[in-house]
Order: C-alpha cells, then structure tokens, then sequence
C-alpha cells in the first residue's frame, strides 16, 4: 500500500471507526471480534477501489456514502448530518410556522407518515405510505427527517414541489403544495348514537390531557357513556406528552418503560390522582399512528385499559442525540427508545391492535371509501360492551 493511499484509507476509515465506537447501539458490537473484522474488511474495500478504480477516487464523496450507508441501516431517524446541518440542529432554531401538512419519516426515500385534517398535503389526495422522491427538486434518497423537515416549512404562502410515488406506480406525480400554519385543534369531539362520544386527538401537546379530559366531561353532560378516541393519522407532539395524556385512563401500572444505551431501564407508573377517566374506550389507530401517540396507546392497551382497532402503528418511539464528527459534520442516533408496559419494544415494532381492520387502498387522485370501517367495528365492540 503506497503512503497515498494509506492517507486515504485512514482518511475515510477514521470517521467510520469513530461512527461504530460511539454511535448508538453499534457501541455494544464492537466488543465482538467480528465488528473488527468487518473493519478491516472495510478497509480492504478501500484499498482495492483506491488502486483499482479508472478514475481518481473523490475522497470527500466517498466518505459521505459510506457514512450515509451505515446510517442507513439503523432505524429511521438516525442518520448523517453535513456541517451545515449539524449547525443548523445545534442551533435548535424553532422550524419556519408554515408547512403543508405533512409528517414524514424515511424509508429509502422520504415517506409520508401523515397528514394535517384539512392541510394543503390532505387536499392534495396524499397519504400515509407514499413516497417522496424530490423536494423542490432536491432528491431524497440520502436524505435525514431533520433535513426533509426543514425543507418541508417555510413562509406561509410559499409554494413547495413534490414528486410523489404510492404503491408499485411506474408513474410519480408531481404536487405543488402551498405552506400553510396549522388551523386545526389538537382535540376536536362530537357525540356519537347510542350514547357514545368520540375524541380525535390531532396532535399531542402539554394541553392535550387538560383538553381531553375536558372533551369527555363534556360529552358525558350530553349522554355519552363510553368513547371511541382515534387518533389514526397522530404523529406530532413530544413523546412525554403521550406517557401525560395517557395518565388521564390508567389508574394504577406501568405506562412505558425508558431505555438508554449504557443505563439500567426506568419505569415509568402511574401517581396519584390518576386515571380519572373511567368509563370504557376503544383506540383507532393506523399506519400513520406515531410517537406519542404509540406511547398512549401502549399504555392503555397494556393496561387493559381500551381496546385498540385498525392497523399496526409505526413503530416510532426513541430520542435520539448528536455525535459530531471532527470535521464538523455529524450522526443523528437514536440513543433512548420506548417500551411497552409489558417490556415489548415499541421502535420498530409499533403497537398491535386487538383488532385488525386494514385501512383500503386509495389509487392516486381517487376519493377514499365513505364507510369507516375502523370505526365502525369500533362502534360495535362499544355496543356489544353495552349488551354485556
């Protein structure tokens, strides 16, 4: 190996061994054998590009690949952050007031979590699941949540342009979306027959407990007995808002359980004064279902606290924290996740139903079913609670 090419290996190989001591999970790897094989597998890789390839290799672009790459295969709000970037997230600036709609997560591409009821994104047909392969022209395929957020919003009244694939489509459509500021309440109910109320919970929040518990009161003045809360589409609001929300319901248990790389588990139960709320519930969720929102309905539904219908959540409940790099750039990794009141991971796994309704799938420009199936097999299970 020439003197160059050894300044180049260890020029590449530096951040990626810097990446696998103390990124996330992969800390625990290295004390395996195998972690510095694969290492030095790595850097075989390196060399024989570096003496083989036709052209010179560009160094900088090479290391960010493998950085992308190996970020890649963590969960997805993990990821590399450019220099610009990382000061872009330690500046911890609020994101611009307006946006379309949308929450997004990252699956190869930008995907779609949800969107906003009655948000630019909403109008426009799109839907949990679908992909975003540009944002204003800009490609997605190695790029963070942190970064596509940021795109996302802007000045209300300014346009954003999306190139969007749902499903096995050949063809991608292109959307022109206006930003708008968020119009719609956290907590919206009405009264449903028979006596059963039903709360939509937009976005979770530190009001959402006081806003919830006032919906129900309300709704019990006028006859309900029993509430279907849905919160199907639910992926905004901060994790600990989820865990104080779902104190309204569970008297007495475990809520969730805190786990931090290099820390013992904490177990977070409910207090005293909990779990005002007593009458019984059924929980709508859907892919699109995430964060706290999981949170609650872990749980509740660990607690055999309601019942929860629709589809599997996503599977989204961890904190993550930067590591800088020492040229100025960074990984974004996921260092604490949650679990459920049973020990079972939310991250990756989401939140089981006990029962399934799959939400139909809608073709690009169609309009969706008029029939809630979800709820109305909610309905059901309240009805015949009722009979019992």
């Amino acid at each position: 190996m020439t003197s160059r090419t050894r300044l180049w290996v260890l020029a590449i190989s530096t951040p990626i061994i810097a990446f696998a001591v103390i990124g996330g999970y992969l800390g625990q790897a290295l004390a395996k054998d195998d972690t510095y094989q694969h290492l030095r597998v790595f850097q075989d890789v390196i060399q024989l590009v570096l003496n083989n390839y036709v052209e010179p290799v560009n160094v900088e672009k090479a290391m960010k690949g493998a950085m992308n790459g190996l970020s890649d295969s963590l969960d997805a709000d993990s990821g590399f952050l450019s220099a610009d970037l990382v000061k872009a997230y330690e500046a911890n600036a609020p994101l611009a007031q307006a946006d379309p709609g949308l929450e997004v997560t990252r699956q190869y591409y930008i995907r779609v979590v949800s969107t906003r009821e009655g948000s630019p994104a909403a109008k426009a047909g799109l839907r949990t699941g679908d992909y975003v392969r540009t944002i204003d022209a800009k490609p997605t395929r190695d790029m963070t949540v942190f970064e596509a957020r940021r795109l996302l919003h802007g000045a209300p009244g300014t346009k954003v342009t999306l190139l969007v694939i749902r499903g096995n489509a050949a063809e991608p459509h292109t959307i022109e979306l206006v930003r708008e500021r968020p119009t719609t309440p956290d907590v919206t109910s009405r009264t449903l027959d028979a006596g059963i109320g039903y709360i939509h919970v937009h976005r979770f929040s530190r009001q959402v407990p006081t806003q919830l518990r006032q919906a129900v009161d309300t709704l019990s003045k006028g006859g309900a007995t029993r509430f279907v809360i849905d919160i199907r589409g639910t992926a905004a609001g901060d994790l600990d808002d989820g865990v104080a929300t779902a104190r309204l319901f569970v008297k007495s248990g475990t809520l969730t359980i805190r786990e931090a790389k290099g820390q013992s588990r904490e177990t977070i139960a409910t207090q005293a004064g909990d779990g005002a709320v007593t009458a019984p519930v059924v929980l709508l969720t859907d892919q699109g279902t995430s964060g706290a929102a999981e949170l609650f309905a872990a749980a509740l539904s660990g607690n055999a606290r309601a019942q929860v219908v629709g589809e599997r959540t996503l599977g989204r409940a961890a904190r993550q924290r930067l590591v800088k790099l020492p040229d100025g750039s960074g990984l974004l990794l996921s260092n604490v996740r949650y679990l459920a009141p049973g020990n079972t991971p939310i991250h990756e796994h989401g939140v089981e139903p006990q029962v399934e309704v799959e939400q139909p799938d809608v073709e690009f420009g169609s309009e969706p079913p008029s029939t809630d199936a979800t709820l109305q097999r909610a309905l059901e299970l309240l009805s015949q609670r009722r009979a019992a």
